[in-house]
């Protein structure tokens, strides 16, 4: 089984008003790793802030699709990240054929440039690529077979039940493609609104676990009306206590 990660999205605010007190808090709750995101912005902190509080990035967020790829995977070259994920391609590129493959092909040639630097690329949904269909599959699912085998993916498993879809079963059917997961969890709600510890919500965590044993576990708030470290922590312990 994988160790656990968190993403810094979760606790965006925190990490820009005090990176290092935010990476010393989560490494206080027991992580080990983390996943960054913004990666060239915020090179310089997690190049010695990772290792100042002893935390790896397996993993890193990261927009590839018309930027400079050679700055991001210079960077993630920096900071010690394996894998490089585009988080977000809007919903209307995901309604047809066309715009799916030439979406595919995009990160299939960032792929190539990765390589370079010894990084691979991955990507991560939204609700949006399940929701849409084509042909009667997931536009998500259309997606991952147009991809190079280089490329992995890192399933949301909250974004995919808000999309209609019965998230461990779509993990099983991508198979070895799911690098990571993200796990989050909550009613549901497409504004990111009412998420809660994992375990507390309408996802069914533990199944989705069973579904990926494989898979890179990374907790995820995309908002939290508490604490959100408390939040984080009680996602831990929930991992922890379900870890098999």
């Amino acid at each position: 089984m994988s160790t656990f990660s968190v993403q810094l999205y979760s606790v965006r605010e925190q990490f820009a008003a005090d990176p290092n007190d935010t990476l010393q808090r989560l490494a206080t709750i027991g992580f080990t790793q983390v996943e960054p995101y913004g990666l060239v912005e915020n090179v310089a902190i997690l190049r010695s802030g990772l290792t100042d509080h002893g935390l790896t990035a397996p993993t890193a967020h990261a927009k590839l699709i018309g930027v400079d790829q050679r700055e991001v995977f210079a960077a993630a070259a920096e900071c010690g990240v394996k894998v490089v994920i585009d988080p977000f391609v809007p919903p209307d590129k995901w309604q047809e054929p066309a715009d799916i493959a030439a979406t595919a092909e995009a990160l299939n040639i960032a792929a190539k440039v990765a390589q370079e630097h010894g990084v691979t690329v991955g990507y991560h949904n939204h609700w949006w690529e399940l929701q849409s269909r084509i042909d009667d599959r997931t536009a998500f699912e259309v997606f991952a077979d147009q991809l190079d085998p280089a490329l992995v993916l890192e399933v949301d498993t909250y974004w995919a039940t808000a999309g209609g879809e019965d998230a461990p079963a779509l993990l099983r059917r991508l198979g070895k493609k799911v690098h990571a997961i993200h796990v989050k969890d909550g009613g549901l709600a497409t504004d990111a609104t009412g998420q809660v510890p994992a375990g507390q919500g309408q996802v069914p965590v533990s199944d989705v676990l069973d579904a990926a044993p494989e898979a890179l576990r990374v907790v995820e708030f995309d908002a939290y009306d508490g604490d959100i470290f408390e939040g984080i922590a009680a996602s831990f312990a929930y991992l922890n206590g379900v870890a098999r």
